[in-house]
């Protein structure tokens, strides 16, 4: 059934291969995916290794309804010590893998060691094996699958792979599977690179029992219809993710020009709507009905025939707002290049971005960049840089450390022009307008991030009702809540519910477009339950839920405390306090981010979460908990 799946630990230096159950009171303590993982996270790599050392660990998982029946459950989660930042590594993709992982016996690996050579791990029906990749090092990402699946003579088998990116150690290098499925922001290809490992191949033909089959198909219908049923769904369905670019654009909450301006001027022509019509119909991943991912060939210039998938809405602003670029073949072109290399588009984008306004700054200059103009919206210049950091070749062996490390190696006034936390560049939206955006970016446990807490449904301007209806379950609140995106009051337990929906989702392996996410009606926690129950037979209740998903997110808020992070780090760049925004709507024209206010903010959001004035969790609150003994080294 879907609570037999196992979980392997796999040692690259020894050859050794373990696998074990993963028992059923480990499921109800922090479910799967993200959040066993980072329970084995914290079990299994000792405080301050060296990410890019054999000593990290590289988990990879399926979430705890990967491979079911349950709608939208392809999600991969990837984790370790991140390169990037230090702290707790994590990434998230969609595709195939997943279930693919699941259908071939495991929920779970934990890659361990280093390799003499590159490898990669074959996987199927149960059976693990390390083979020789000596032949794959040094191939691009679409080369490398190819390579395998002809070798291993299965055209059905999943590939995950590191590209050029993660051999050269970039420190945001991704782990990739299939065209586009894109597991970045952290680092975790470059923690592979590190350990020789260029792929991880699966192929299962496995059978995975469920509970209640038929009432399951009947309950997962109904969840589709409620997913399906809301215009965020309809319309990524038509134009991709990249419409959330394009409606925060027009209000003013795009990070332009690296951080100087807030808006894209006279942007047509890199709008979602005109990227479609440069495109050809929509794909998407496992068991999904919404159909984001537009697939498009580039049409102009030298690479003109290729085909890719995308282009995103963090592709979207880091190659078009970010740089101040206005071609969409230019988005295109630098869309594929960081698929086929594996490395993560929001940082490559931020870092160029970074680079060209130090470089209009005078404090970089031709000298520093090889003679390259890299002015903002020098298209040749922002496609040249994507090759120089994949390659790590002049300037682009700076910037391919990351921020906080090409800044301490720029010097000058360059760091001051960050637009970072926790060493890990903003998105390409700009929070100075949104204090609920901005306090999600600074606190998450991963870095500057969107995905881990972002309540984007404050932008909607819901009726208090509505909002307390949401944001009370399944754990009763009476605090203030506020309908406006503007006001600070109520928006530190709006982060913190997020969080832990968050948490949750990327557990059970479920897409976020099929949450409260953009969608206020979407599935919840007593959707959840019931899918676990009818897909599992495991009776867990949406506070079960909800506190395993709270004990995930303290574990992985002590794998960073544990590694040094204080409160120091749940903080923003210095710019938006300083620094107005310049474009937009009124409402948003002439914003920054109170400082007093905001550390009100994070006090309550502290509080919230059962933590102490420093962020740290109280005995107490471990204890409650029953996570107070870990790291307890049950799996």
């Amino acid at each position: 059934m879907a609570l037999n799946r196992k979980v392997a630990y796999i040692n690259l230096t020894t050859g050794e291969i373990e696998t074990k159950p993963i028992p059923t009171e480990m499921r109800k303590l922090v479910l799967g995916g993200r959040g066993l993982d980072a329970y084995l996270m914290y079990n299994h790599i000792k405080p301050g290794v060296d990410p890019l050392g054999p000593d990290n660990v590289c988990c990879i998982s399926a979430g705890f309804l990967g491979g079911t029946l349950a709608s939208a459950t392809s999600r991969t989660h990837v984790g370790g010590k991140s390169p990037l930042t230090g702290y707790f590594g994590s990434c998230n993709m969609g595709g195939f893998f997943a279930p693919e992982m699941a259908f071939a016996g495991f929920h779970h690996l934990v890659i361990k060691g280093k390799a003499e050579k590159p490898v990669y791990v074959w996987i199927h029906n149960g059976e693990i094996e390390i083979r020789d990749a000596s032949h794959i090092w040094g191939k691009d990402i679409n080369e490398t699958r190819e390579i395998i699946r002809q070798e291993l003579g299965d055209r059905d088998i999943k590939v995950l792979a590191i590209g050029i990116g993660g051999e050269n150690l970039v420190r945001y290098a991704n782990v990739m599977s299939g065209v586009k499925n894109s597991g970045g922001r952290t680092g975790m290809g470059a923690v592979l690179g590190s350990k020789l490992c260029k792929a991880i191949a699966v192929r299962g033909t496995m059978d995975i029992k469920i509970a209640h089959p038929v009432e399951a198909l009947e309950y997962d219908r109904k969840v589709i219809t409620q997913a399906n049923s809301s215009k965020v769904n309809r319309e990524m369905g038509k134009i991709g993710t990249g419409f959330i670019w394009g409606a925060t654009n027009s209000w003013g909450g795009v990070r332009t020009r690296n951080f100087r301006d807030n808006q894209l001027e006279d942007s047509d022509d890199v709008e979602a709507e005109h990227l479609e019509e440069l495109g050809f119909g929509m794909t998407g991943c496992f068991a999904c009905q919404v159909h984001c991912r537009g697939k498009y060939i580039i049409a102009s210039g030298p690479y003109a025939g290729t085909y890719d998938e995308g282009p995103e809405y963090t592709s979207m602003g880091a190659f078009a707002a970010e740089p101040g670029c206005k071609n969409p073949v230019t988005i295109q072109v630098c869309n594929h290049l960081v698929n086929i290399y594996g490395i993560d588009t929001l940082e490559t984008g931020s870092m160029i971005s970074w680079a060209m306004e130090l470089y209009e700054n005078g404090i970089l200059t031709d000298k520093d960049t090889g003679g390259l103009d890299l002015r903002f919206g020098n298209d040749e210049a922002l496609i040249e840089m994507v090759h120089r950091i994949a390659r790590r070749e002049g300037l682009g062996d700076i910037l391919a450390e990351g921020p906080l490390r090409a800044a301490e190696k720029i010097g000058k006034d360059s760091y001051k022009y960050l637009v970072q936390v926790k060493g890990m560049s903003n998105l390409n939206s700009d929070e100075r307008a949104t204090p609920a955006l901005a306090l999600n970016v600074a606190v998450a446990t991963r870095g500057s991030d969107h995905l881990r807490g972002r309540p984007a449904i404050d932008l909607y301007g819901l009726p208090e009702p509505v909002l307390r209806k949401i944001y009370s379950q399944p754990v009763p609140y009476d605090g203030p809540l506020t309908s406006h995106w503007q006001d600070y009051e109520g928006k530190a337990w709006e982060v913190r519910w997020q969080e832990n929906c968050f948490e949750a989702v990327d557990s059970l392996g479920i897409c976020k477009y099929h949450t409260i996410f953009l969608g206020p009606n979407h599935p919840n926690y007593d959707e959840w339950s019931r899918l676990i129950y009818l897909n599992t037979g495991l009776e867990m209740s949406p506070l079960d839920i909800w506190n395993a998903a709270e004990r995930a997110y303290n574990l992985e808020r002590l794998f960073n405390i544990r590694e040094g992070q204080t409160r120091k780090d749940d903080w923003l760049s210095d710019r938006y306090y300083d620094e107005p925004t310049t474009r937009g709507t009124p409402a948003a024209r002439g914003k920054t981010i109170d400082r007093k206010k905001f550390t009100k903010m994070i006090d309550e959001y502290y509080e919230y979460h059962g933590w102490d004035e420093n962020g740290v969790p109280r005995p107490e609150t471990l204890k409650k908990l029953g996570i107070d003994k870990e790291p307890s080294h049950k799996l």
